[in-house]
């Protein structure tokens, strides 16, 4: 089954002109049109290829406080939550919405030193932490493998159904009249005198732009940027996902060790591995994680998938009488110092940007989309946007 079928309806047809572009409808670009559109907005979508058939379709629809540093990206992170739940409350389970909570596990005392001086000022900062000795491991999860050093239990991690919560998105915005256009690669832009986008030009013709264009285009937003005259320091940062056979549950939480919060900041351009892992409500486990830059190859590499599996099975014995169905990869949209680049272009007037979430864009996506609508209609925001914005990778910033 196609993206596009997936998401119904066949697209609509490209204006001649908008209120506003949101060009992406991945997760993040369909949360930015549904805030947009429901404050009042004329929006339009377009996508090079269908509704989430990018990012957000290769992830395991993560909603997560455990991997957040302290700071603008842990506030973020607490506000898209509370949004997911929101909606979770306004859809049902069309989402498949779980609030099933973390644990990250520690193999090593010194590795628990950190993982616990990280949760408290997590802590600190909004998230609800229980700190796990050795001994209390299996009264959360009760098949980890024995000798662990400890761990952390993140009480609001959750996590959702990407496709289904894609789906029903698109369902909204059609409810808003939202128009959704695809495939319509954006392909350059016109500007006035004062260097302002006015219009777009896409594979399916030119529309003209009342108010700006919103670049959402996940791991290709660097291209799209320069498409329109901006530049944004965003390339696709590669994983991989392990998919097993049905099984009876294996853990409880999605458990990830502590090496994956570092490998999601590190800020090297080598390999790392790190197990997570996390049953879905198909009876199916998903593994990961992988992060490597290595442009857009789609390639899996049998190494990679190899020490994910072997990872994942020494926090869970129980894995290793299990098969692998299949292995894929994905692209994560990174920015230099892993943080989302969200609000105006420095540059480029008419531009604004809503991507950089590396692996985290389901679980922000809706903090992100809230905080676009309120720039863009100049309304208060509920976070600081200044730690998110396009202007610190400026010469000079």
């Amino acid at each position: 089954m196609t993206t596009a079928l997936a998401v119904g309806r066949v697209p609509d047809e490209l204006p001649r002109s908008t209120d506003v572009l949101v060009i992406g409808a991945g997760i993040v670009g369909t949360a930015v049109a549904a805030f947009l559109a429901a404050a009042g907005a004329e929006v339009c979508v377009v996508d090079r290829a269908a509704p989430a058939d990018g990012a957000s379709s290769s992830g395991e629809g993560n909603l997560l406080v455990s991997d957040k540093l302290p700071g603008p990206e842990l506030d973020l992170a607490l506000r898209s939550i509370e949004l997911w739940h929101r909606r979770g409350e306004l859809v049902g389970d069309d989402i498949e919405l779980e609030p099933k909570g973390g644990v990250v596990l520690a193999r090593t005392p010194a590795e628990r030193h950190e993982l616990w001086t990280l949760a408290r000022a997590q802590a600190a900062g909004g998230a609800r932490v229980r700190l796990l000795e050795s001994d209390e491991l299996s009264e959360v999860e009760p098949f980890v493998a024995p000798g662990l050093a400890g761990g952390v239990f993140y009480d609001q991690d959750c996590q959702v159904q990407p496709m289904l919560a894609a789906a029903s998105r698109v369902a909204e915005l059609r409810g808003l009249g939202v128009r959704l256009v695809w495939p319509a690669e954006v392909t350059g832009a016109q500007h006035d005198a004062d260097g302002r986008i006015v219009a777009a030009d896409t594979a399916r013709g030119r529309v003209s732009i009342g108010t700006c264009v919103v670049n959402a285009g996940g791991p290709w937003s660097g291209t799209v940027a320069a498409r329109l005259g901006a530049t944004v320091p965003v390339v696709p940062r590669r994983g991989h996902v392990l998919v097993t056979e049905p099984v009876a549950p294996v853990t409880l939480h999605k458990v990830a060790e502590a090496g994956y919060v570092g490998s999601v900041h590190a800020g090297d351009d080598g390999r790392s591995c790190s197990a997570v892992v996390e049953s879905t409500r198909s009876g199916t486990m998903l593994l990961g994680s992988s992060r490597e830059f290595a442009g857009f190859s789609r390639r899996v590499d049998q190494e990679v998938v190899a020490e994910i599996a072997a990872r994942a099975a020494s926090l869970f014995p129980g894995l290793r009488a299990v098969r692998l169905l299949r292995a894929y990869v994905g692209f994560r949209p990174a920015t230099p110092d892993r943080m989302p680049i969200i609000g105006p272009d420095g540059a480029v007037p008419g531009l604004v940007h809503a991507t950089g979430h590396e692996g985290a864009g389901i679980g922000l996506s809706e903090a992100t989309g809230e905080l676009v609508a309120a720039l863009v209609l100049g309304h208060a925001t509920e976070v600081d946007p200044a730690p998110f914005a396009a202007t610190r990778f400026a010469t000079g910033q």
